[in-house]
């Protein structure tokens, strides 16, 4: 898990599938926390320990409970977002979309494995994308359709955690290393506000095997992040950073608060917080 946040005074809070009171206490006492309170709403369990003083020994006990913990500064408050920033494929959605289209040319596997690679940071994003696309030359333009109606499923409380931000007043962006295909649609399926993400190359109804235009990389996700956050997050405001794989990293580093959704070691490292066990709803709890 990551180590825990710094900041002098901050809560504790657990989250969980499923919690028994047992734990609950071991932990509050463990922590030295005052009282537990359970939050209303969440699709998982969740309780905030107000005023944890002693944190050396909670991350190991959360681990091996299987529950999502988080150390929240009593002035990180949700209705100071402004914007939350979101990867697509294995964050917002459950699936890699590349992956999906590659298995309908029966070449799942190997694009898999140069997805997996590039998700843990062994290879360069880019020559990755570039090497994945071309593989899918040839394909006709309606296995992206057949991918987004048949498989794409948004990840356990997604619309949940945009909702909440949403009242809160923040402002949403999509970013990803995939398709214009899949977040434009996404896009106004979920009312996101802001997107960014690489086109496919299309010719006479069938993919090229190549990428029109710039493909979207770390470091274009973490500029079209510095720019919204400039713009609407100065003065209290806060931005908020979710990903997965280590092409999330230059953006996660900008972000005020940054989070490591079900992710690969190297981000969960870097990331103030780390869900593992819930959905993207536990994320609203990180705010008081």
């Amino acid at each position: 898990m990551p180590s825990p946040n710094e900041a002098p005074e901050a809560d504790l809070v657990v989250q969980g599938p499923d919690i028994e009171t047992p734990l609950l206490k071991s932990l509050a006492r463990l922590s030295g926390a005052e009282t537990i309170v359970a939050l209303p709403g969440a699709a998982t369990q969740a309780f905030r320990l107000p005023h944890a003083t002693h944190r050396d020994a909670v991350a190991v006990f959360c681990d091996e409970a299987g529950l999502d913990f988080a150390f929240v500064p009593i002035g990180q408050r949700l209705d100071r977002v402004r914007l939350v920033a979101f990867d697509m494929d294995s964050t917002l959605i459950t699936i890699e979309c590349i992956d999906e289209i590659a298995d309908l040319q029966g070449i799942k596997a190997d694009v898999a494995a140069i997805t997996a690679s590039a998700m843990r940071g062994e290879i360069d994003f880019r020559e990755s994308l570039r090497r994945r696309v071309a593989l899918l030359a040839g394909l006709p333009t309606g296995a992206l359709q057949r991918v987004y109606d048949e498989r794409l499923r948004l990840s356990p409380g997604a619309e949940r955690m945009l909702a909440g931000f949403k009242r809160a007043g923040a402002r949403t962006l999509l970013v990803s290393g995939g398709f214009t295909f899949f977040t434009d649609r996404l896009e106004a399926r979920l009312g996101i506000d802001y997107t960014l993400a690489s086109t496919l190359e299309i010719v006479d109804e069938r993919l090229t095997g190549r990428v029109s235009g710039d493909i979207v990389d770390g470091a274009a996700k973490a500029a079209t992040f510095a720019r919204l956050r400039n713009e609407l997050a100065g003065g209290d405001g806060l931005s908020v950073a979710i990903g997965d794989g280590a092409n999330d990293l230059p953006m996660l580093r900008l972000a005020d608060v940054s989070v490591a959704y079900h992710a690969k070691p190297v981000v969960r490292a870097e990331t103030t917080y780390a869900i593992d066990y819930c959905g993207l709803d536990a994320i609203l709890n990180l705010f008081v």
